[in-house]
């Protein structure tokens, strides 16, 4: 049996409309980590990159490949946080997340996307693969595989170490 990432809620949200953003966030946060399981990689929360920036989510796939997402709770979330392209040199793939009520005309088109809530999730567009570097593929699976190790042990830890 496995932890579910850390800040899910315990019951996804029936009313997006009355939901807070954390409860936002939270829902599309769970929805995405099951869609990404649907597509074969796993995935944990609130991962601090290399340079210092924080993924919602990194994955990876049963052939080594890394997946960044970005979880959008809202227009204003999306306006003010424009540091998502920061992700792309720690990932072969990347996308955004979203709530099936997001405007996502405001998204650019070059990511993947995900619209998810706090049941599931769908990919609408797939994120192109940009294949890393073998050396630094390495290092980050390495670095990856650490950070689960020492959260499946109970450590509180968000830092990949590289």
């Amino acid at each position: 049996m496995t932890s579910p990432p850390l800040n899910f809620p315990s019951q996804p949200i029936t009313d997006p409309a009355a939901a807070t953003r954390p409860e936002v966030t939270a829902a599309v946060t769970r929805g995405a980590v099951r869609a990404l399981r649907g597509l074969g990689y796993v995935a944990l929360a609130e991962v601090t990159l290399p340079n210092g920036r924080r993924a919602d989510l990194m994955a990876i796939s049963p052939r080594g490949e890394l997946f960044i997402v970005e979880v959008k709770s809202s227009i204003e979330d999306y306006r003010v946080d424009r540091k998502w392209r920061d992700y792309l040199d720690f990932c072969d793939r990347f996308a955004f997340a979203v709530a099936p009520e997001f405007p996502q005309h405001v998204l650019p088109d070059d990511p993947g996307l995900l619209v998810c809530d706090g049941f599931g999730g769908v990919l609408v567009r797939e994120a192109p693969l940009s294949p890393l570097a073998g050396g630094r593929r390495k290092a980050l699976t390495i670095a990856f595989a650490r950070l689960a190790a020492l959260r499946a042990g109970g450590v509180l830890a968000v830092n990949l170490e590289i």
